[in-house]
């Protein structure tokens, strides 16, 4: 025992150690002497219409230059998640070192090989490389006019800018233009020209963004729009709530004082009836307490990526975004736990255990779930992103060893702190029969009608944020985001509180899953907005980024929606606790 433990301190000393000692200057520092070796990086490539559907850049006959191969590792876990397959070109590349244009190899082209170029050119086909990560995109070759002879581009002319001993600008030119004729043979060549910049290092991804697309009027204008909506809405919902609130309870002071007899003669209706089946547990509360819980949990997720997003450009490294989401998702698991925790408590709910494994895996098995089906098209059409076996093993341990523990610690804490059920009436043991009312107070009507508003304020931001995700865009706007979310769970509380109190009104206390639900279906209106995305603002096709496309958009609503049922449901609840606390029960 006393032996190992000095081997763990050996280990963790060498290992401190070995991270202060000077390192090369490479890739990674982002920092080079004259004459260094600057490695060019191929990742992948694809059809220009459909952004995910990628390929290893060598799974085209395209041949590499001589010089001894490298081997890439994923960085990070967002990195292999997203299909990032960089291989190393075997061009020879010097820091401040110009090269003429020298040819580094050769392609011999047989009729197999012909057909794949072709294939390519005819879908549009361009490639992805990185130089010191940064980002540079070349297109295959093209064809003639009339389609018949197709070209290969073979002149790989790379213009790089430095400024001191860092990379800041990269540009690719592409030339040489030759006609794809089978059984010859294709020089394929390369040039490095350098020179001075005055950009600086922190700014050198600014080429990369589209200023004129996301700071456009209409953007600003959009925001603006949704922004005077929450106004007045809140406006509107706090003078209809506290006029008619205080003439509820104006005549329910007046009801206290009538005898007896007055009052069974009297005209009864209104919320105040339904107080001993208000706080009555909601139907199947296990799944509705997780559910709960991994709404909070992904407001938290998006709330802290956000904050994050504002403060580090996160969009220059690759993968960094994904790898982000993890790791906060998965630090943020004990808030799925405490509310869903202290929810089914307070619901009188026995089986804590089974809940707390619901509330940990909703979200983590419909992502998976997902993922791991798309997982077998990509596998099937031979592209990276086919998830690596590792890959999901990391996943899967991420899930039951980091976030099974933490939602555990979440939901003791929320069980014992705040799992009493202290409500301000108390409830009846025979529930109350449900009167009839008008079509349009019924809950599956309220439900329908309750997303429309809250997707009214946040579908402009969604046409943006699908750009950049399925197009060619990097968002970097996240102060707008963040405006979205505040504004969406703004209005998300005002109107579920007004689909609340108007249920209540008609005497019907199934306001819990109503609330959740009315909310919740803000998703529903995303998801047929990305179908009108998907056939008017895009151009992609085939089966495997069709799939990616609309399975991924079917996990995006649905967090979308559980994350607007929970923040609709946490205001409705806070709504109907104090209307019931201010009124006096017998």
């Amino acid at each position: 025992m006393g032996s190992s433990r000095w081997k763990v301190a050996a280990a963790a000393f060498l290992a401190i150690v070995g991270s202060l000692l000077p390192v090369d200057a490479d890739e990674h520092e982002h920092t080079y002497i004259d004459k260094e070796e600057v490695v060019l990086w191929m990742n992948t490539v694809g059809p220009y219409h459909n952004r995910q559907e990628t390929y290893k850049y060598f799974s085209l006959p395209f041949c590499a230059g001589s010089k001894k191969t490298i081997s890439h590792y994923h960085e990070t876990l967002g990195e292999a998640l997203q299909g990032v397959e960089l291989e190393f070109s075997g061009l020879d590349i010097r820091f401040k070192d110009e090269v003429m244009q020298t040819t580094y190899c050769e392609i011999d082209l047989d009729k197999a090989k012909r057909d794949a170029f072709v294939y390519a050119i005819k879908n549009h086909y361009w490639y992805q490389m990185y130089i010191d990560d940064l980002p540079i995109w070349g297109i295959v070759g093209e064809a003639d006019e009339n389609g018949e002879d197709h070209y290969l581009w073979t002149y790989k002319k790379l213009e790089i800018g430095f400024n001191g001993n860092r990379i800041v600008d990269v540009n690719l030119t592409s030339e040489g233009k030759v006609r794809l004729v089978p059984n010859t043979r294709i020089a394929m060549s390369y040039s490095v020209k350098w020179k001075k910049s005055d950009v600086k290092f922190e700014d050198r991804f600014d080429k990369y963004l589209d200023p004129s697309f996301f700071q456009h009027r209409i953007h600003w204008f959009s925001i603006f729009n949704s922004f005077m909506m929450v106004i007045f809405l809140v406006g509107l919902v706090s003078m209809i709530l506290m006029r008619t609130l205080r003439k509820d309870y104006a005549r329910y002071s007046k009801e206290e004082e009538m005898d007896d007899m007055d009052r069974d003669l009297g005209d009864e209706y209104g919320w105040k009836q339904v107080h001993g089946d208000v706080f009555r547990p909601s139907s199947h509360p296990m799944m509705f307490s997780s559910l709960i819980g991994s709404g909070c949990q992904i407001f938290s997720v998006s709330f802290i990526v956000i904050i994050v997003a504002m403060v580090e450009d996160l969009y220059t490294e690759r993968g960094s975004m994904l790898s982000t989401a993890i790791f906060v998702y998965a630090a943020t698991s004990p808030v799925n736990g405490y509310f869903g925790g202290s929810l089914y408590a307070k619901q009188g709910g026995r089986r804590w255990i089974k809940q707390m494994f619901i509330g940990a895996f909703l979200i983590p098995a419909m992502v998976c779930g997902t993922a791991f089906f798309i997982n077998f098209i990509a596998i099937y059409y031979h592209a990276s992103r086919a998830i690596p076996f590792g890959t999901m093993v990391a996943v899967c341990s991420i899930c039951f060893f980091v976030i099974l523990p933490l939602n555990l610690v979440g939901t003791i804490l929320g069980r014992n702190l705040s799992g009493q059920p202290n409500f301000p009436c108390r409830v009846n043991a025979v529930p109350r029969p449900i009167p009839e009312k008008k079509w349009f107070m019924e809950p599956a009507v309220i439900v329908c009608l309750g997303g429309i508003l809250p997707f009214g304020s946040i579908f402009i931001e969604m046409y943006f944020i699908f750009t950049s995700f399925w197009a060619y865009k990097i968002y970097y706007v996240y102060g707008f985001m963040m405006l979205v979310l505040v504004i969406l769970c703004i209005v998300t509380v005002c109107v579920t509180i007004v689909c609340t109190y108007f249920l209540l009104n008609a005497e019907d206390y199934r306001w819990q899953w109503t609330s959740f639900l009315s909310a919740a279906s803000t998703a529903v209106y995303v998801y047929m907005y990305s179908f009108y995305y998907y056939f008017f603002k895009t151009k992609m096709y085939g089966l495997f980024q069709t799939s990616f496309y609309f399975g991924y958009m079917a996990v995006f609503s649905t967090s979308l929606g559980i994350m607007c049922g929970a923040v609709g449901y946490m205001g409705t609840s806070a709504f109907v606790r104090k209307i019931y606390t201010n009124v006096k029960i017998d």
